[in-house]
């Protein structure tokens, strides 16, 4: 059974479609990235997921109910933070804590423990006897993101919880998904932020205009959609400058430049048959060629061919 099954979910307002064609499947213990540009739909998604709103069409089961005549029995088993504001203001960090496990039927021993794991992985801890409405907005980011923390949800939406977060409690988001999805735990992530998909997620889904227009492995994503590599080689004796003009008239490379360490940088779309052109032009030149690395490209560079490719600006 899947944590998440969708099958053409959309959400129209008025006559504009917020959300027109997602289908999607979402394995259970595993980071899911749900990827797009401002505006293409992922926030929506979300809510019908959550159950907060109801698809205009389409269907889905999360957790096994049915999204449309289940959400009393899925919202027990779910967290979520979403983008807007949610606070307990009149409460200091700490009560915030102790309340919302309260809420979740934490017995208290155990969510004065969590409490204190999350005061600490979140830098919390010099705060937690102050009120909530007297903490900077990044720090009230922080305590909504550690609060869906402390109870033992199965499945965790998170709609781009690092946003206002500084590095510390960036890192600290990161570690505790990574624990908690080790012990079962399956998220649902929107994340701005590339190399964050790119370490955590097992998948991901790119949306845009509404609809899914690519899923898989940030791998299979980068190997797609990444464009060309960068392939380096020391060259330790000889005239590297010969070296980046034949490779300049070899075929799927499209540039060849030298540093004055030696180093040739070259940009292709055929790593492989690159490394071994470059092998046989070190050869034949009577050059010494050192150490080849090989530079992928990342999620990020991929994203945005992707979206270019569908017309979009990012």
């Amino acid at each position: 059974m899947y944590a998440i099954e969708a099958l053409s979910l959309a959400k129209s307002y008025g006559k504009g479609e917020a959300v027109s064609d997602v289908s999607l499947k979402v394995g259970k213990g595993a980071v899911f990235g749900f990827l797009g540009p401002n505006g293409a739909g992922k926030t929506t998604t979300i809510r019908m997921l959550t159950t907060l709103i109801q698809p205009s069409r389409g269907d889905a089961r999360v957790l096994g109910f049915d999204l449309r005549s289940h959400g009393p029995e899925i919202r027990p088993h779910i967290g979520v933070v979403l983008q807007g504001e949610s606070y307990e203001y009149s409460k200091s960090v700490e009560q915030a804590l102790d309340l919302y496990g309260m809420l979740w039927d934490i017995p208290r021993r155990t969510r004065e423990e969590r409490a204190e794991t999350l005061l600490d992985e979140f830098g919390l801890e010099e705060h937690r006897k102050k009120l909530v409405q007297h903490l900077s907005l990044g720090l009230r980011r922080r305590l909504q993101v550690a609060r869906e923390f402390i109870h033992d949800a199965e499945l965790l939406f998170l709609d781009e919880p690092t946003v206002g977060l500084d590095p510390i409690a960036r890192k600290g988001t990161m570690k505790m998904i990574r624990e908690k999805v080790s012990r079962g735990l399956t998220v649902f992530l929107t994340t701005q932020l590339l190399d964050e998909a790119e370490t955590l997620c097992d998948r991901v889904a790119v949306i845009f205009g509404g609809k899914i227009i690519s899923e898989g492995t940030p791998r299979e994503l980068k190997d797609t959609y990444g464009g060309v590599r960068l392939v380096e080689v020391l060259v330790g004796s000889g005239d590297p400058g010969l070296l980046a003009s034949r490779m300049l008239g070899t075929r799927s490379v499209s540039g060849a430049v030298t540093d004055p360490d030696g180093r040739v940088r070259v940009w292709t779309s055929d790593p492989s048959g690159t490394f071994s052109a470059i092998l046989g032009a070190g050869e034949d030149l009577g050059l010494e060629l050192g150490s080849v690395t090989v530079r992928e490209p990342n999620l990020e560079q991929a994203f945005i061919n992707l979206i270019q490719k569908q017309g979009g600006t990012d």
